[in-house]
């Protein structure tokens, strides 16, 4: 049954190469009868290799394209090109960076060691011309994307943004990429919610094995709440205001991942933040509607900056000194 299996795969080297292939030339390539080359053309026909048999001297066997992608085999240099090459394209803006990562977590998952060095050894190699962007942590990310197309739990060591460092419990749910830095949304097992961790932060535990059923969530809903997290988490400046204008409206104007509540139809409530006090300002200011800042006093003191600064481009001077007066 060895024998058989260890010929198949041979065969199957065989027909990948881009030539047809005659039943004497295999008999004499695998040291067997035409008749069990015949026998083993229909063995991997069964398996759901496409092998095409053209009849007369000119024809022979050959590997054709069929209606779904049958495992291929790789020799040494190919498995590690085919790597790197997945490797590669995650860190582009392609579109198909998440199905990259999965197709390179299957692949180094049975790739043998002195492969996987390989592979180490040309990421390592590799330099990043200065003002691209970072080239991401491969490791991390194929362990995580391995998690995800698993459904298998990830445990793994976060070092947070102010530096605290700790063990984290997940399911794993998905990976996004926004510019040069990917993020995993994950359900947090210890704090029973939602939470999103930058994976150049991570730091993966072995496998647990462990299986979980993924929570249902929209694909929308999932990236607006990734980037609502990671928005969030930037904010130096933070303010609740009060916009006399339809919530509707108010999202539209804004066009920024923040939470807008309606008071009623022509009043609403938002909550959002700036790293910058006078920017956030200036952005509310172009909404076009009355507003009150709620919480807020880094938001209160740019309004009074920017309504002097508006005063003194109208050419009305003594309304902005009186403004930068009457400010704190």
């Amino acid at each position: 049954m060895l024998e058989t299996s260890a010929r198949l795969l041979e065969l199957l080297s065989l027909l990948q190469l881009t030539r047809d292939w005659t039943s004497a030339e295999l008999a004499a390539r695998l040291e067997v009868s035409t008749r069990t080359v015949r026998s083993d053309i229909g063995k991997l026909r069964s398996l759901g290799y496409p092998v095409d048999a053209r009849p007369g001297v000119a024809g022979g066997y050959r590997l054709v394209a069929g209606t779904a992608m049958p495992p291929l085999l790789l020799d040494d240099d190919e498995a590690v090109a085919v790597a790197v090459g997945l490797g590669a394209v995650a860190s582009w803006r392609l579109g198909v960076e998440e199905t990259s990562l999965t197709a390179l977590a299957k692949l180094e998952q049975v790739m043998p060691s002195r492969l996987r060095r390989r592979v180490d050894e040309v990421r390592e190699a590799t330099s990043i011309v200065p003002g691209t962007e970072p080239r991401p942590d491969l490791a991390a990310l194929s362990a995580v994307a391995a998690a995800i197309r698993g459904h298998e739990r990830l445990r793994f060591g976060y070092t947070t943004h102010g530096g605290s460092t700790g063990t984290r419990r997940t399911e794993p749910q998905r990976l996004v990429s926004w510019g040069p830095v990917w993020y995993l949304f994950a359900w947090d097992l210890d704090r029973d919610d939602w939470r999103v961790f930058r994976v150049d932060r991570i730091v993966p535990h072995p496998p647990t094995g462990v299986r979980f059923r993924p929570r249902v969530i929209a694909e929308d809903d999932l990236v607006q709440h990734v980037v609502r997290r990671i928005v969030q988490a930037s904010w130096t400046y933070r303010a609740l205001v009060v916009v006399h204008a339809p919530a509707a409206q108010v999202a539209a104007a804004l066009r920024i991942p923040v939470d807008v509540e309606a008071i009623d139809e022509s009043t609403c409530r938002v909550e959002l933040g700036s790293d910058d006090a006078d920017a956030l300002a200036l952005r509310l200011s172009q909404i076009g509607a009355d507003l009150e800042v709620i919480e807020g006093d880094e938001l209160n003191v740019a309004f009074e900056r920017l309504a002097a600064r508006f005063a003194r481009a109208a050419g009305n001077q003594a309304r902005a000194e009186a403004i930068n007066n009457d400010a704190p």
